[in-house]
């Protein structure tokens, strides 16, 4: 057990993003037994809040149903925050959205949220299929982002209702991996979630745009910013490296393009990638956290102070179930 602790200017929450990882071997069924065993354990570590990822036609990802899996995790726990991170909007009507999380907040009061993104979360065939012939690329993502907040909260011109969702207060985040969504939750006075975890190279930039572009509104006084992190901690250096193997897999397959089920680690990656590979990924895995407790302490105070966000949510890409509830135990005993 590690007696150190994150030595921060100011208290930062700490979160957990999963996408129901299925590994080699594995089913989508065991996948979910997993991601609520990882919800309860982090709720017992302190965690704040527990996403979901909007993620189709990936063999390794099975959190496509993002909200029928908010609603598992959230009936096998009590008390931690449960949502999307996110629902990528351009697939659904907006209404459909409200009715399903209205009924998630009427069953969970209180602890629901609902993190909206504006990419497909697939390729281009698959989001076709997901949206038939509205296939709009996002472009009309402000007048659907206003749609959905009107089932929330109906003005008097409303004709159509969500039941549930009309009245229900579900705090709305905005997520994004450029600068597009982070100017728009500041223009609406909204919270922004940020996608560090896979476009660390665009992080300052964007947390400077949503702060300069930051509006106070009913939901918001002031900016709160939330950063997506990739941490593989384990109890030396060596053994974090090594489960890490996996994680990077998972990026070399994605830029092969051919996404799979999550590979177990391996020794030697040079055996697997081209130097074009190696680093091409490493740019796109540059905020990756990996190592000891003591190694990842720095690392994590080192990216928060940098990006000054008020939130870390941390993914962890772990082959073993059991390293990775190590892992978010050993993080999670570094906040406290």
């Amino acid at each position: 057990m590690s007696n150190e602790s994150i030595n921060l200017k100011k208290d930062v929450k700490l979160s957990v993003l999963d996408l129901a990882p299925v590994v080699e071997g594995s089913t989508p069924s065991e996948a979910f037994k997993n991601t609520l065993d990882l919800a309860q354990h982090t709720e017992k570590w302190g965690f704040n809040r527990f996403w979901l990822a909007e993620h189709h036609n990936m063999e390794g990802i099975a959190s496509s149903a993002t909200a029928v899996l908010i609603g598992h995790v959230a009936g096998g726990t009590s008390k931690i925050r449960v949502g999307s991170g996110g629902i990528m909007l351009p697939n659904h009507a907006p209404l459909v959205i409200a009715e399903q999380f209205g009924t998630l907040e009427s069953i969970y009061p209180g602890r629901i949220d609902l993190g909206l993104g504006r990419a497909p979360g697939t390729d281009q065939l698959t989001a076709r299929a997901l949206r038939r012939e509205n296939m709009s690329n996002g472009e009309d993502f402000p007048e659907q982002l206003d749609e959905l907040m009107e089932y929330f909260q109906p003005t008097e011109s409303s004709h159509v209702s969500a039941v549930p969702g009309k009245g229900l207060n579900v705090p709305i985040w905005l997520l994004g991996s450029s600068g597009y969504s982070a100017q728009l939750a500041g223009r609406l006075g909204l919270p922004f979630a940020f996608a560090s975890h896979f476009s660390p190279e665009h992080t300052i930039p964007a947390m400077r745009l949503y702060r300069s572009s930051f509006k106070p509104s009913e939901v918001l006084q002031e900016p709160y910013a939330m950063v997506g992190a990739n941490v593989v901690a384990a109890d030396s250096d060596e053994r974090a490296a090594y489960l890490a193997t996996t994680m990077q897999q998972q990026f070399l397959n994605l830029v092969r393009n051919r996404p799979g089920k999550m590979q177990p680690p391996v020794e030697n990656m040079e055996e697997l990638w081209t130097a074009y590979e190696k680093a091409a990924i490493h740019q796109q895995l540059g905020s990756s956290i990996v190592g000891s407790a003591s190694t990842v302490k720095g690392k994590l105070e080192k990216f928060l102070d940098e990006t000054g966000a008020d939130e870390i949510m941390v993914n962890a890409s772990i082959y073993d179930h059991q390293e990775r509830l190590r892992s978010f135990e050993i993080v999670s005993q570094l906040f406290k």
